[in-house]
Order: structure tokens, then sequence, then C-alpha cells
């Protein structure tokens, strides 16, 4: 599996989110769980589409730049040079996104507000022989949602086959079978003709 993962700048693991639980701070003010966004479908397609894309030429030239000023001033802490770094083996296998470009998401975490603000969602794409997953956080600048964290990775996107082998699998009771047939054929009545 394949990972690159940027928020705020930080190599980390998957990003992580507040748990749903309504909790006090130090200070005593309240932070509320996430709740979903108010972003319609094309909104969605254009940030998530707009995002890989992005990643993907860069990743394919090695300029950095463009994905670097489509972030949130907190992302563009990152130099060019240092995303580069940050997506440097996804530079080298060569990957590419290009699916994202025509196939549509499958989300797994609806667009939700997370309690910071932040813009969160998750899902994959479901090409073949490999999918591309996606977790991505925006950040909102000057009435925008701007990239904060990007997490893409592969995986096979071939049917899987079962964990247990058919042979070994449970055959169902004959509760719920239907009925044998009858055992008489049934034949249309014949009709006397005039």
């Amino acid at each position: 599996m394949v990972t690159g993962l940027l928020s705020a700048g930080l190599m980390t693991a998957p990003l992580d989110v507040a748990d749903a639980q309504t909790k006090k701070t130090e200070k005593g003010d309240k932070v509320h769980a996430a709740r979903p966004a108010n972003i319609d479908r094309n909104g969605v397609l254009i940030l998530i589409r707009g995002t890989l894309l992005a990643l993907d030429q860069a990743n394919k030239t090695g300029n950095y730049t463009v994905l670097r000023d489509l972030g949130s001033p907190n992302f563009q802490a990152n130099s060019a040079a240092g995303l580069g770094d940050i997506f440097a083996n996804q530079r080298k296998q060569a990957l590419d996104f290009g699916a994202v470009a025509v196939l549509d998401p499958q989300l797994t975490l609806l667009p939700q507000i997370e309690p910071n603000g932040m813009l969160h969602m998750a899902g994959f794409f479901p090409s073949v022989p490999m999918q591309v997953n996606f977790e991505l956080l925006f950040e909102p600048t000057n009435r925008q949602w701007k990239i904060y964290g990007v997490s893409v990775n592969l995986t096979s996107g071939a049917p899987q086959a079962p964990d247990t082998p058919v042979a070994e699998q449970q055959k169902p009771d004959d509760a719920g079978l239907p009925p044998d047939a009858p055992s008489m054929a049934v034949q249309p009545k014949k009709t006397a003709k005039p």
C-alpha cells in the first residue's frame, strides 16, 4: 500500500478526527462534535477531483507549486520542495490517479464539519486493477475551502475472494428454501368447443 499524507505540513498517520462527544476545554468552553456539511454533490466532486488531480499532476511533473498554491495558509507553510519530499514515494512509483477525472467517488465518510471548523471527507474511486482511496481535510480561507490535509493510497480494486473456502461454509437450513414443486403435473383445463 502506498500512502502520501500531509496534514498542516506534517507527515502523520491517517487524519485524526475528534470523537463524537461534546467535551469541555481547559477554560470550560464547550467543543461540539462534527456535524454534516452543508455542501452539494457538485461542490464535493469539485473539491475531491480538483485536489486529487492537482496531486496527480504534481507527482507526474515533480512540480508541487500549484498544489501548494491551492492550499490554505497552513498548507502553504510547506515549500514546494517539501511537498515533493512528502510525496516522493508516490512519484517514484509513477502512480496514476487519472481515474478520478472520470469515475464517481464512493464516500465512506460523508462531508462533515469538524469541531475545529474544517471540512473532512473520505472515500475511494472504484477503479480496477487499483482503487484510489482518499481522505481530505479543507480549511475555510476567504470564504473558500482550501486544502489542509491530503491522504491518498492505492489498494487492489479487484473483487476479493471470501475468507472461508466455499466447501467449508455452512449450508443454509431447509427453513429458508422454497417448497418443493407439486408432485402431479398441472395442465390447463380443456374447454369444450361450441
